[in-house]
C-alpha cells in the first residue's frame, strides 16, 4: 500500500499536465502537497484546492526554475511552511517543434536552462536537506525522446531530456549512501496540454505507431511518478521507467 501520510513533497510544473496529476495524485495518499509554478496561478489554486478536498495540506509558491535565487528561495519557503521535504519531483519543463536547419542559439539554450539546469538546480537546493535527514525520494521527468530521439519535438528537447536521465543516475550514485532515491519517468506521447499544440497530422502519424495504439494519460504518468516516490519502490535507485504504450522498450 502506498501511503504519504506525515511527508510533504514539492512538485514543480505542478500546476499543468502531469505536474497536476501528481501533485493531485500525492495528495489523494496523504501527502501534503507543495505546487511550484512560474506563470499559470490560477491553475496552481485550482490544483491548492483540490488537493485540501483530498484532507492534504497544500500550498502554491512562484518560482522560475531559470533562476537560481528564486529556487533556492521556493525550497526554503517550503521547507519553512511545511517543515520537511520528503518528495520532490522537478517537473517544470518546456518543448518545442523546430527544425535542425532552422534551430537558433537561444532556442538551444533556453531549453538547455529550463529543462536540465532548472532540475539540476531543483535538485540540489533540496539534497542537502534530504542527505542530512537519511532519506527522501527524488523523481525526475524525462521523455521516451532522450533515449529514442523526438518525432515532432526539437533536437534541442530530446538533447535536454537526454541529459536528465543521466543526471538522475548521477544524482542516484552520489545520494545513495545518505539513503535518498533518485529515478526518472520519461513520458512517450501523452493527452496534455504540451501535445495540444502539435500539429494533428503529426500527432495521428505517431499514435499509429504506438504499440498500444493510443496516447497516454497524464494520470498513467503521475501513477509511475507516485510509485517511484513511495516505498513500494525501496530498492530502486538510479532508474529510468518508460511510460509510453511500448514505443520505446528500455
Amino acid at each position: 500500500m502506498i501511503d504519504f501520510k506525515g511527508k510533504t513533497a514539492l512538485v514543480t510544473g505542478g500546476s499543468r499536465g502531469i505536474g497536476r496529476a501528481t501533485a493531485v495524485t500525492l495528495a489523494r495518499h496523504g501527502c501534503a502537497v507543495a505546487v511550484g509554478f512560474r506563470a499559470q496561478e490560477q491553475e496552481a489554486q485550482e490544483v491548492v484546492a483540490e488537493a485540501r478536498s483530498l484532507g492534504a495540506r497544500a500550498q502554491c509558491y512562484r518560482a522560475d526554475v531559470e533562476r537560481r535565487g528564486e529556487i533556492e528561495g521556493l525550497v526554503g519557503a517550503v521547507l519553512r511552511d511545511f517543515g520537511r521535504l520528503d518528495v520532490l519531483v522537478p517537473g517544470a519543463g518546456i518543448s518545442q517543434i523546430v527544425a535542425v536547419p532552422d534551430l537558433g542559439e537561444e532556442d538551444w539554450d533556453r531549453m538547455m536552462r529550463v529543462n536540465l539546469r532548472g532540475c539540476f538546480q531543483t535538485c540540489q537546493a533540496v539534497l542537502p536537506h534530504m542527505m542530512q535527514r537519511g532519506s527522501g525520494s527524488i523523481v525526475t521527468l524525462a521523455s521516451t525522446a532522450g533515449s529514442m530521439g523526438g518525432f515532432i519535438v526539437g533536437v534541442n528537447y530530446s538533447a535536454s531530456k537526454a541529459g536528465v536521465i543521466c543526471l538522475t543516475k548521477s544524482l542516484a550514485r552520489f545520494a545513495v549512501k545518505s539513503g535518498v532515491r533518485v529515478n526518472c519517468v520519461a513520458p512517450g506521447l501523452i493527452d496534455t496540454e504540451m501535445t495540444d499544440s502539435y500539429p494533428a497530422d503529426m500527432v495521428s502519424g505517431m499514435v499509429s505507431g504506438i504499440p498500444m495504439g493510443r496516447m497516454g494519460s497524464a494520470q498513467e504518468v503521475a501513477n509511475a511518478v507516485v510509485f517511484l516516490a513511495s516505498e513500494a519502490a525501496s530498492y530502486m535507485t538510479g532508474s529510468t521507467v518508460y511510460v509510453n504504450g511500448g514505443t520505446y522498450m528500455g
